[in-house]
Formats: structure tokens, C-alpha cells, sequence
């Protein structure tokens, strides 16, 4: 104590800002700290997950084995087989969801589908599911897949197929059709489904016999390098498509393949920035997939959207999805769109950020802000942000601009409702009107009530009662 009164005082302020304010015009030396109450009502829940004994060991453990997890590239199949789809069995990205409350790009993207499945010839004389011949409906999460915007996967598409060498276990993902008008963001005019057409006669076919030739393909060391290259793995993909593209063209050109068909699927392929974020998404769901199902566990190991719902899942709380509307981003649009034309958030890309890219990894590609908004400065605060709800640094995904200090993984729903920060999501934007397409993109965050559903399962589960 005497110590202290020979020195200048230092003051730590937090919550309202007059006593900082009041002790700065003193010229008082003084740290502020931002702090704000838990979310409204989360009070009693949050302090018994908190009393949780499980907690800690729990998270360590789900940090510990998302952040070994390593994705390889080891195979390229029809959808069908691989997924255990049969006619007329459809997934789709984001929580359950039926027909009736589907929104306009995924019911844009089914009668796409049904299109392209040879389901039916005229999508817009069909009046509901069952008239598209659509008998099975599931989210891509149920089998073990991922899905870009709405996320529509049907026996026919081509899937990437991911593994983690070490365990065996899988994730896969349609490939990428490119931007605008294309079927995941619910378009389903001629071309679109002469595109998919093409994917499906001869690009799937191409890299199937370019990836069996090539062997396993290292996709966490492309991720790796391109977070270091100016990517974030969700809207921005660039060094990481031509990375991919270095490593298969000679194997597309050896394939016995007519030169003209490589030359279309390399120049798709290289013209399409977004072509590796089908790859990042399994890999980042490989990596959650490995934390799932560990009693007392809060972190995160899904957050995904149908367009009308937005879903968590939590490890602690095995395959349930926490679920409440989605909200619109806030962005940038493409010319002769606006704020109107735009549906609420959908899509499985958020796994990246779910595991330490995408909105989180913003300060390693500040070129991402001509995209989706903002400025390079808000990309840095949106990195820094996300550290506070956060439970680890991943240590391949090194931010050059913060000295290679790894992007915040592993989101905690106890510090998210601890500090009313919500996870940051940079993501494109579909019409809300079926057949539209992409119209822009922005930035997003889940509905807070999603945290406070999953503290009072969590609460429920550590005070027993419900069983673990």
C-alpha cells in the first residue's frame, strides 16, 4: 500500500464512461475497459455452466482436437452414393426446415434441383414440394456434408470428399458453380442448369480422375498458406483456388481427358475465386466434427443458416440445433439491388468463421472490405474482436498483420453471453425472390437469442436435469 501512494495512480475504469472521463481532463493516467452486463436474462443459466466442474477439461479437450484436425483432399464422387441420397432426396444447407416456411433462394434452388435431377420440366408450375418430386428434405449437417448459400445437394451433383488421415472420418461438399446467377444462390433459369450439367458430365468426372492420380492433397496446408496470402477462406478464396489449380493441372492434363475439357474446367476453375471455398468449408467441418459430443463442453462446433432460421450447435449438447431468425447483412449490393431485394442469412459457410476464418480471420485479407463493406481498419478490430470469444489462437492460421498471432477459435457461448459480443460473419447475399441469384454482400451475426437457448440446455444439463 505505501508503495502505491509513492507512485502516480493508475486507474482501470469499466461500464459507464463519466468517472474515466471526469479522471482524463485530470490528466489521470487511465485504462479503459469495455464491459457490458450478460445478455438479458441469461443471468442464472450463465452462473450455473459457469459452477459447471466439466467446463474447463471439457473445452480443452475440444480446443485440443479441433485444432489437430488435418484435412485431405482424397476423392471426387456423385453425391448420391457418398451421401446415401436416393431419388428424389434432397439436402440443404442450415438447420431443419420444411417447405412451407423455406425461403425464396432455397426454394429457388430445389426447383433448380429438380430441374437438374430430371425431376420435373417446369419448375414454376410446381406448387410445393411434393409436385418438384421432392420426397426427403434434410440439413447437409445430418450427413455429414456442408453446403455454400442454400446449400441444395441432390443424388446427381458431384461432391469433394474430405478426410482426416488420422481417424478416417469424412466431410464433403458440392463443387463450386461461381457467382451470380447460380443455383445455391436460388437461381434456376436455362443456364443455370446447363452449368450444372457441365459439372456434372465433365468437370466432376476431370477432377475425380485428377485427384485419384495426384494422390491426397493437403487442403490445411493450403489454408495455411493463404491466410498468410491476403484470404480468409469464406469471401475471399483467390491464392487459394490458383493453389489448387498449381497442384491438379498436371494431373487434370495427364488424365486421358480431351485437351478442350481441360482447358474448360482449368479456365472455370481459375476464373472462379470461389472454387476453394467448397474445399475450406469440409475441412473446417472436419475440424469441428472432431470436438462434437463432449459433456460440458460450450464451444461451438456448428453455426449455419436455411435462409429463414439461424442454428447453433454446441458440443456439450450433442446434435441439437438452437435456433431464431436469421438476420439480414449489411453490405454492399451489385447494380440495380438494394436492402429490399435481400433475404435473411443463409447458408453452411459460417463454419469457417466457426473455426477461426471467414468474419474471424478479416485482418488477414483486408481486401475483403471492397466486398462486403467497411474499411481495412474495421477488418483489424473485427480479428481483435472476436479474440474475446474466443477459447484459443489457431496456430496455422497466423494473421501477418498482427505478427502472425493465430485467428481466434473456438467460440465459447458462455463468453459470447458474458460479453454481448456476437461472432462476426462475412457472407454473400441471395434475392429473397426464387429464381434471383446473388445481390450482393455484407456482413452479419447470429441472433443473440441462440446463445441464451444454448446456456439454458447447458444450464439444465450441468444442474442434471437432463441427462449429460
Amino acid at each position: 500500500m505505501t508503495d502505491l501512494l509513492r507512485r502516480e495512480p493508475h486507474v482501470i475504469a469499466a461500464g459507464v464512461g463519466l468517472l474515466a472521463d471526469a479522471l482524463a481532463r485530470q490528466a489521470a493516467q487511465v485504462t479503459r475497459v469495455d464491459w457490458a452486463p450478460p445478455m438479458p436474462g441469461t443471468e442464472a443459466d450463465l452462473a450455473m455452466v459457469l459452477a459447471d466442474q466439466r467446463r474447463a477439461a471439457a473445452n480443452s479437450l475440444a480446443v485440443q482436437r479441433m485444432l489437430a484436425s488435418r484435412a485431405q483432399l482424397v476423392d471426387v464422387v456423385q453425391a448420391g452414393p457418398a451421401l446415401g441420397l436416393g431419388p428424389g432426396e434432397f439436402l440443404h444447407a442450415g438447420p431443419p426446415i420444411s417447405w412451407e416456411r423455406a425461403s425464396g433462394p432455397l426454394r429457388g434452388a430445389l426447383m433448380g434441383g429438380a430441374v437438374f435431377e430430371g425431376l420435373v420440366s417446369d419448375p414454376d408450375a410446381a406448387e410445393n414440394e411434393s409436385a418438384l418430386g421432392i420426397v426427403g428434405l434434410e440439413p447437409c449437417h445430418h450427413r455429414g456434408a456442408v453446403g455454400p448459400m442454400a446449400g441444395v445437394m441432390c443424388p446427381s451433383m458431384w461432391v469433394f470428399v474430405l478426410e482426416d488421415l488420422a481417424d478416417g472420418r469424412r466431410a464433403y461438399c458440392s463443387l463450386n458453380e461461381g457467382l451470380g446467377k447460380v443455383l445455391r444462390y436460388g437461381a434456376y433459369s436455362a443456364d443455370v442448369i446447363e452449368r450444372l450439367r457441365w459439372m456434372s458430365a465433365v468437370l466432376g468426372p476431370l477432377l475425380q480422375a485428377a485427384v485419384r492420380r495426384h494422390g491426397p492433397l493437403d487442403i490445411t496446408a493450403i489454408l495455411t498458406q493463404m491466410v498468410q496470402m491476403g484470404d480468409e477462406a469464406h469471401n475471399r478464396n483467390r491464392a487459394g483456388t490458383l493453389m489448387l489449380l498449381r497442384d491438379l493441372l498436371p494431373s487434370m492434363v495427364e488424365s486421358g481427358f480431351a485437351s478442350s475439357d481441360v482447358a474448360d474446367a482449368a479456365r472455370f476453375i481459375g476464373g472462379n475465386d470461389h472454387f476453394f471455398l467448397n474445399l475450406a468449408m469440409p475441412a473446417c467441418k472436419l475440424a469441428l466434427d472432431a470436438a462434437r459430443d463432449i459433456p460440458g463442453s460450450t464451444m461451438l462446433v456448428a453455426m449455419a443458416r436455411n435462409g429463414t432460421d439461424f442454428g447453433i450447435q454446441v458440443s456439450g449438447t450433442g446434435s441439437l440445433w438452437f435456433t431464431a431468425p436469421a438476420l439480414v447483412p449489411v453490405g454492399l449490393f451489385l447494380a440495380g439491388y438494394g436492402p429490399e431485394d435481400a433475404n435473411p442469412d443463409i447458408g453452411d459457410s459460417a463454419i469457417t468463421e466457426t473455426a477461426g476464418l471467414g468474419g474471424f480471420a478479416m485482418a488477414s485479407a483486408p481486401a475483403i472490405v471492397r466486398l462486403v463493406g467497411g474499411t481495412a481498419a474495421t477488418a483489424l478490430a473485427a480479428t481483435r474482436q472476436m479474440y474475446e470469444i474466443t477459447l484459443a489462437e489457431h496456430p496455422l492460421f497466423g494473421v501477418p498483420t498482427l505478427d502472425f498471432r493465430g485467428t481466434p477459435a473456438g467460440i465459447d457461448a458462455t463468453l459470447v453471453a458474458r460479453t454481448q459480443i456476437l461472432p462476426q460473419i462475412n457472407t454473400g447475399m441471395a434475392g429473397k425472390v426464387a429464381g434471383t441469384g446473388q445481390v450482393g454482400a455484407g456482413l452479419v451475426t447470429p441472433p443473440a437469442e441462440v446463445f441464451a437457448l444454448a446456456l439454458r440446455e447447458l444450464a439444465a444439463r450441468a444442474a442434471g436435469v437432463r441427462p449429460p
